[in-house]
């Protein structure tokens, strides 16, 4: 009697990927804390962008028996996730996609620690700096996010964005200010602090560290709970595929 063995089936985690090498190290932390919370199941590390491996490559190269669940390592849906990650999904059988990150209240809890830690404060103008997205589902996550990010700590937070929607980091730096200074006779005594809701440093994280603000909180960085929403979208995947 032939002994059936399971398919395997492997985490690829997929993220943007950065010049910046210390964002290369987040993202390899991050998957290499997943790999050991479970050492059974394989976890292999792709880029959509600026690094190797592709995620196309990465495809190519695994075993074709293998099921695969691709969880996008990013913090929104957007056109990562929609078009690069939903296309090379779709050219490879037995291939599936889990949710991104966000939102979710623990990451929005890690971002008001960082803020915390870079000593900002509810008493602060607080602007919270997103990537932004050309997709129009993630406009409401975002939102969600600084509802979250209020509620933690009392701010009154702005929305800012790096990209594809206004205000930009900038701007709504200025728009903080502004507002401060129409409240406060003593405007100037009064600081503008960013949160950052980026995974990594980067290009984009230089250029909010250049805002403007007077307090700029590190990215979200390395942390446990972020593997462990790693972990949880793909297990989402293997809970729906399993059969009934």
């Amino acid at each position: 009697m032939n002994q059936q063995h399971p398919r395997p089936t492997i985490l690829v985690g997929a993220s943007h990927g950065t010049d910046n090498v210390d964002g290369q190290v987040v993202i390899r932390e991050l998957l290499r804390r997943v790999q050991a919370i479970r050492p059974s199941v394989q976890v292999v590390e792709a880029f959509v962008d600026v690094q190797q491996p592709s995620l196309v490559d990465v495809l190519a190269g695994l075993p074709a028996d293998a099921e695969v669940i691709i969880v996008p390592v990013l913090l929104t849906v957007g056109f990562h996730t929609q078009v690069d990650i939903a296309e090379a999904a779709a050219a490879r059988p037995g291939t599936s996609v889990a949710a991104p990150l966000g939102p979710d209240p623990r990451l929005s809890q890690l971002l008001w620690d960082r803020f915390l830690e870079a000593g900002g404060s509810a008493d602060d103008g607080v602007v919270i700096a997103v990537a932004g997205s050309t997709a129009a589902a993630a406009v409401p996550r975002f939102h969600e996010l600084r509802e979250q990010f209020n509620a933690i700590g009392g701010a009154d937070a702005l929305l800012g964005y790096g990209a594809a929607l206004d205000p930009r980091v900038p701007a709504a730096v200025e728009l903080v200010r502004g507002a401060t200074g129409a409240r406060h006779a003593d405007a100037q005594a009064r600081r503008v602090s960013i949160a950052s809701y980026l995974l990594t440093p980067g290009f984009f994280h230089d250029r909010v560290t250049e805002a403007g603000a007077d307090i700029v909180a590190a990215p979200l960085g390395v942390d446990d709970r972020i593997a462990h929403i790693i972990l949880e979208r793909f297990d989402a995947v293997v809970t729906a595929a399993a059969p009934i």
